[in-house]
């Protein structure tokens, strides 16, 4: 059978996996439920198994039949600080906490291409590494795995690594999406403390009111970025956390703010961190205040290995037939930590379309929200996905 015949006869486990991750869903680097339940997916299997030392990670590494090179497979597990606010049968136990992303998914998926890599192992000419990560939301788990070994865990350097991501909404289900060069963006944090000298609100002139410099501050980037950066080569900066004062009538001596800055270019990301501090001290000496700034440095730049990406179309195309496949115009503005993993092998990262049947992909609540919803039907595709780029990039 080929390899979407043999995963959707494996329909019933994929989703019994998938749903038992999302009711007990993990977020962060120590995942002990989940890395159990992965564990427990694998037994039996004819794998070379190690567990991480400063995270929950599984890595499996299936030797092959004949001699060659190693590919990687990496699927990541954790899940977000979301309360979820679907009415499912297999909803998320865990209060604050859900499967926003489709992780779930993904480790099902990565599961169920173990077990048919396994069955065919004596066609594969060289070995696979399974990548079971934990971490990817923010925690930089797969910059942890490649600490402890993850890249050489068959021995050598993968020849090739690839990663995929579902979808809620953006394109229909079963849809595949990736492209050559820049994938995703890199993603930085900016914080500002903007220190001012309280008072009563009645009298704003007798104090230095940091809320409304901050809010000064938090509407002139917006200004500065259309105005410093090429819009062919995109930035975007969006104040999501704004904290000053308790009550009313109350001038605060400070306030706070984030904001996420996501780039594409190595000169926009440096070029970004000195034109934000500029216009933050710029607007405080205006009006007198202080500030005080940092930057968290975050993930790079996703980049595809333009053959590799190609490849990822080809192998789409043989296995689900013509029309499953496109390629973006442009990149994406979310980031992902499987970058890391590109900046050492070259690969290429995609997109797989899992919104629900009855929802419109153009509207649905995307990755992320608390009622993002994820088609079950899409695992066997997943599964036969990463087999495939495996079984083929061996053979």
């Amino acid at each position: 059978m080929s390899f979407i015949e043999s995963a959707q006869d494996m329909q019933d486990e994929l989703v019994r996996l998938r749903h038992s991750l999302h009711t007990t869903p993990e977020v962060g680097l120590h995942l002990p439920r989940t890395q159990e339940k992965v564990l427990a997916a694998l037994d039996g299997l004819p794998l070379e198994i190690t567990t991480g030392t400063q995270l929950s990670s599984v890595t499996a590494v299936l030797r092959g039949g004949r001699p060659g090179p190693a590919v990687l497979l990496r699927g990541d597990m954790d899940a977000l600080p979301v309360t979820e606010k679907n009415d499912l049968p297999y909803v998320s136990q865990i209060p604050g906490q859900m499967h926003a992303c489709g992780h779930d998914l993904h480790t099902a998926m990565l599961a169920g291409a173990a077990h048919l890599l396994s069955a065919r192992r004596e066609e594969l000419a060289g070995d696979v590494i399974f990548m079971f990560q934990p971490g990817e939301e923010g925690h930089e788990g797969a910059k942890y795995m490649i600490e402890e070994g993850v890249l050489d865990a068959a021995g050598e350097r993968p020849i090739a690594a690839y990663g995929l991501h579902v979808t809620s909404a953006m394109f229909p289900r079963s849809m595949l999406m990736t492209r050559p060069g820049p994938l995703m963006a890199a993603a930085d944090v900016f914080r500002v403390t903007v220190k001012g000298r309280g008072g009563h609100g009645s009298t704003p002139w007798r104090s230095l009111d940091p809320v409304q410099a901050g809010c000064e501050m938090v509407a002139a980037l917006q200004s500065m970025v259309t105005r410093t950066f090429d819009v062919f080569d995109p930035v975007v900066v969006t104040v999501g956390s704004f904290h000053g004062g308790t009550k009313d009538n109350i001038i605060p001596d400070e306030a706070e703010f984030e904001a996420t800055v996501r780039t594409f270019s190595k000169e926009n990301r440096q070029l970004i961190k000195r034109r934000l501090v500029e216009v933050v001290e710029g607007i405080a000496a205006a009006h007198g205040l202080q500030v005080e700034t940092s930057f968290g440095i975050g993930y790079p730049v996703t980049v595809n290995d333009a053959s590799e990406s190609e490849f990822v179309g080809r192998t789409a195309d043989e296995l689900f037939g013509p029309g499953r496949y496109f390629v973006a115009p442009n990149p994406i503005m979310g980031s992902e930590d499987f970058s890391y993993v590109l900046e050492s092998v070259p690969g290429a990262f995609a997109f797989l379309g899992a919104c629900v049947g009855d929802r419109d992909p153009e509207t649905a609540p995307y990755n992320h929200s608390p009622l993002a919803m994820f088609d079950d039907a899409v695992l066997p595709d997943g599964a036969a996905l990463y087999a495939s780029l495996a079984h083929s990039r061996l053979s």
